[in-house]
């Protein structure tokens, strides 16, 4: 477990810890880079683009209260309003808006409408925002997920194996090449505790459309460079929503990345760091539509 180390915490108002690493110091040359990640996972998909970017960026990665190595407990508010208001502290405690602009942010699946409430109704600011396969746009939720929401009470008491094996087959449902088996167990890890189980059908019984659905009507009032990278074989969310949230923030653009599932950090790295490195080297002048 050591390959991927949080090695701070921050204690958030609602007094949960959250813990978070920097990685880069001393080496940015561009922008501050802070990865949000989505669920049920945690910063851990981010480790290889997180470690390519630091050769240029001072690089923030943080586990959302009740995910990964972050504090898990019972009557946690771990919904996505507490989860904005959470990064919107976070981003004042590391000081990022130096320049007045802030950092560049990079958000995946349920990081995306973190990343954007925090914007759009906390005042957060961005130099510039990228949105990986974001839960952005109704509706959503497979049915799956809402059927564990719906019944979490009866998912919350499955033996500990059942258990297990029901994570284990929705986090690997989440990548279309399939995930090295190290991989899926560190994903899976973190919900097979005595904490772990009831915390992960809390944050799926927490999250409801109505997060989104509060935000989507704002998203033409985005007023900085957006890129939008979706896999072409999300079956999760769809990348006919990666159009429709393009079409939705003016001067954004879509970028479609072959070959991979949702989890595209996992399914392709490599096309998603180059990806994310162009756009931050860019100007930080209005994006291009593509």
């Amino acid at each position: 477990m050591t390959d991927w180390l949080l090695d701070r915490t921050f204690r958030t108002a609602s007094g949960d810890e959250v813990r978070w690493a920097a990685l880069g110091a001393g080496r940015a040359e561009g922008p501050a880079v802070v990865l949000l990640h989505g669920t049920p996972f945690s910063s851990y998909v981010w480790r290889g683009v997180a470690r390519a970017l630091a050769a240029r960026h001072r690089v923030f990665v943080w586990d959302m209260p009740g995910y990964g190595a972050s504090q898990q407990r019972a009557g946690q508010d771990v919904s996505l309003a507490a989860q904005a208001r959470v990064f919107t502290e976070l981003l004042a405690h590391w000081e990022l808006d130096g320049d007045g602009t802030g950092p560049a942010v990079v958000a995946h699946d349920f990081g995306g409408c973190v990343a954007l409430r925090a914007h759009l109704l906390h005042g957060a600011r961005y130099g510039r925002l990228a949105l990986v396969d974001p839960v952005a746009l109704a509706p959503w939720g497979s049915p799956a997920y809402r059927l564990l929401g719906a019944h979490r009470e009866v998912f919350g008491q499955l033996p500990p194996a059942l258990h297990r094996a029901l994570v284990r087959e929705y986090v690997s449902s989440a990548s279309h090449a399939g995930l090295p088996p190290a991989v899926l167990d560190r994903l899976v890890a973190p919900w097979c505790t005595d904490e772990g189980q009831p915390a992960f059908y809390r944050q799926i019984g927490q999250n409801d459309q109505r997060f989104t659905d509060e935000i989507q009507g704002r998203y033409g009032e985005i007023a900085l460079p957006t890129l939008i990278c979706w896999g072409d074989r999300d079956t999760w969310i769809p990348p006919a929503k990666g159009r429709e949230l393009a079409a939705r923030i003016p001067g954004s653009r879509l970028r479609l990345i072959e070959g991979a599932g949702h989890l595209v950090q996992e399914d392709a790295p490599a096309e998603l760091t180059a990806a994310l490195g162009d756009f931050l080297r860019e100007d930080g002048g209005p994006g291009r539509r593509a």
